[in-house]
C-alpha cells in the first residue's frame, strides 16, 4: 500500500514504480532516517501528541530497525519504495497500530530533506578527514624532500627551478582551500528542515527547534516553502567535491608525466603501479590516470544536478529525487581517489639527478641574471633585454651562456656564479617563494594550517 492510498486508488503501474521506487540506492539513508524519527518521536511527545508510552514503543522500535539496519538482518519488501517507508512499515510491524503514529507531523517532503542534510553532514566528514591525510602525507614527504630540486613549469615549459617541496606543498595548499569549502559548506547546510511538513508547515504543536537541537543542527528552518525544496546544500558539496577532484586530477597528471622515461623524475612503487597484458616492460601510473577520468564523473553529477534544479517552481518537486545519485557517488568516487593518491605519493621515490639535469642549464638561472642587474639599479626592461641576447646570442652562436655572462660589461664573473647548480633556488627569498629558508618557514605555516583544521574537523558538529 501507498501512502497516498486513500486519495489514489490502486496499485501504481510498473512503469510508474520503475521510476518511483529508489531503494536500491536510498537504503544508505536508513540510519539517519532512524535517527532523525527518533527525533521527531521525541518532539512530538514533548509536544503532546504521543504519550509517554506511545514514545518508548516507537523509541523502542526504532531501536530495534537501527539494530537490524546495522547488522543487515533488515528484511526489505516488495511494497517498500524507499528507506523511509521501509523504515515507518517496519516500525509498526513492532510497534502495533501506534506506529501508525511515526508520521504525524510530518511530510516525507521534510523527512528526506532532513535525513539526506544528516547523511551530507558525515560525509563532508569523511572526505574532509581524507582531504587532512593527504595533506600530511605531502608535508611529510615535502620534509623528506629536503634540498632536492627540479623544473617549475608555465605552459609546460621549464620556468625556473624548484624546491621539490615547495612544489609538493603547493598542492597541499590548495588542499588547503577544499578543507575550507567542506566546513563552509557544512556550516550552511546544518539548519534543520524538520517541521517544514509538505511545504506549509502543520497546525499541531509541533516542536521543530527542540528536534533541531537534539539532532545537532545549529538551527531549524526559517521557511517552510525554502526548507523542502532547498538542495543548495546538494549542490554545494557537489561543486566542492568536483573542484577537489580537480586538484587530485592535477597531481595525477603531473605524476603521469614525471613518471614516464621522458622525465624520469619520479618512480612508482609496484604496489601503485600496473602493467600491461601485452608489453611486458610497462609500469603504468593507473592511479594518476583514473584520478584525472574521475574528475570528469565528478564534474558530470554537478553540472547534472544543477541542470536538475534549473527551472524548479517552487516548493517540493519530484525532480528532486536526482539529488542523491550524483551526491552519494561523487563522495564514493572522490574517498577513493584520496586514499589511493595519498598512497601513491607517499611511495613515490625521486630521481634528484634526472630532476637536476632537467633544471641545471644555465638558461633557467636568466632571471636571476636580470634580478642581479635590477639590483645595481638597472630598470628591469633593460635588464630583460641584456639578459635576453645574451639568452639568443648563446642560442644561436653555440657559446655557453656562463661564457657569455662572464665576458658581459653588464654582468661579469659575479653573475655568472648564479648560473652553478642549484644556486637559483639557494638565492630565492620571497616570502612563499621557492627558496630554501622561505620554503621552511613555508612548511612550519602548512603544518600549523593542518593542525588549524584538525581542530576545526574536531569542533564542528557532523554526525
Amino acid at each position: 500500500m501507498t501512502l497516498w492510498s486513500g486519495r489514489i486508488g490502486g496499485a501504481m503501474a510498473p512503469e510508474l514504480a520503475d521510476m518511483s521506487i529508489s531503494l536500491d540506492f536510498d537504503r544508505v539513508l536508513g540510519s539517519v532516517d532512524v535517527r532523525a524519527s527518533r527525533a521527531h518521536v521525541k518532539g512530538l511527545h514533548r509536544s503532546g501528541l504521543l504519550t509517554e508510552e506511545e514514545s518508548e514503543a516507537l523509541v523502542t522500535a526504532l531501536d530495534q530497525v537501527a539494530h537490524e539496519l546495522n547488522d543487515e538482518t533488515f528484511v526489505f519488501v516488495a511494497t517498500d519504495e524507499d528507506i523511509h517507508t521501509a523504515v515507518e512499515r517496519r516500525v509498526t510491524e513492532i510497534a502495533g497500530t501506534t506506529g501508525g503514529k511515526l508520521h504525524t507531523g510530518r511530510s516525507r517532503n521534510d523527512q528526506v530533506a532532513t535525513d539526506l542534510r544528516l547523511w551530507t553532514r558525515a560525509a563532508l566528514q569523511d572526505v574532509a578527514e581524507n582531504v587532512v591525510a593527504l595533506q600530511k602525507v605531502l608535508v611529510t614527504r615535502a620534509e623528506e624532500a629536503g634540498d632536492l630540486y627540479l623544473p617549475g613549469y608555465t605552459h609546460l615549459q621549464r620556468a625556473q627551478p624548484v624546491l621539490l617541496a615547495h612544489h609538493l606543498a603547493a598542492h597541499a595548499w590548495a588542499f588547503a582551500r577544499d578543507v575550507d569549502r567542506l566546513l563552509a559548506t557544512n556550516d550552511r547546510l546544518n539548519v534543520s528542515p524538520l517541521g517544514a511538513g509538505a511545504l506549509a508547515g502543520s497546525s499541531l504543536a509541533l516542536d521543530p527547534d527542540g528536534v533541531a537541537e537534539e539532532l545537532g543542527f545549529r538551527a531549524r528552518f526559517e521557511n517552510s516553502m525554502d526548507a523542502v525544496s532547498d538542495r543548495d546544500f546538494v549542490a554545494e558539496a557537489l561543486f566542492d567535491i568536483s573542484l577537489l577532484g580537480i586538484h587530485l586530477s592535477r597531481i595525477g597528471e603531473e605524476v603521469v608525466l614525471f613518471t614516464s622515461e621522458e622525465f624520469g623524475f619520479f618512480t612508482l612503487d609496484d604496489r601503485y603501479a600496473t602493467g600491461s597484458s601485452m608489453l611486458p616492460q610497462k609500469k603504468n601510473a593507473d592511479i594518476g590516470e583514473l584520478a584525472r577520468g574521475k574528475a570528469g564523473r565528478l564534474i558530470g553529477n554537478l553540472t547534472g544536478f544543477l541542470a536538475v534544479l534549473k527551472g524548479l517552481p517552487l516548493s517540493y518537486n519530484r525532480d528532486l529525487q536526482e539529488d542523491k545519485e550524483p551526491l552519494f557517488d561523487a563522495v564514493v568516487q572522490i574517498n577513493l581517489v584520496l586514499k589511493a593518491v595519498a598512497g601513491m605519493v607517499e611511495t613515490l621515490t625521486w630521481d634528484a639527478d634526472n630532476m637536476a639535469n632537467a633544471v641545471d642549464s644555465s638558461m633557467s638561472g636568466a632571471i636571476d641574471l636580470a634580478e642581479f642587474l635590477v639590483a645595481r639599479g638597472v630598470p628591469f626592461r633593460e635588464a630583460h633585454g641584456i639578459v635576453g641576447g645574451l639568452v639568443g646570442k648563446s642560442l644561436h652562436e653555440g657559446v655557453a651562456l656562463v661564457t657569455l655572462v662572464e665576458e658581459s660589461s653588464e654582468l661579469g664573473p659575479e653573475a655568472a656564479a648564479l648560473l652553478g647548480p642549484g644556486e637559483s633556488t639557494a638565492h630565492r627569498q620571497t616570502p612563499g617563494g621557492a627558496g630554501v629558508a622561505a620554503v621552511a618557514q613555508q612548511l612550519e605555516r602548512l603544518t600549523d594550517q593542518i593542525a588549524l583544521e584538525v581542530e576545526q574537523l574536531n569542533a564542528t558538529q557532523w554526525l
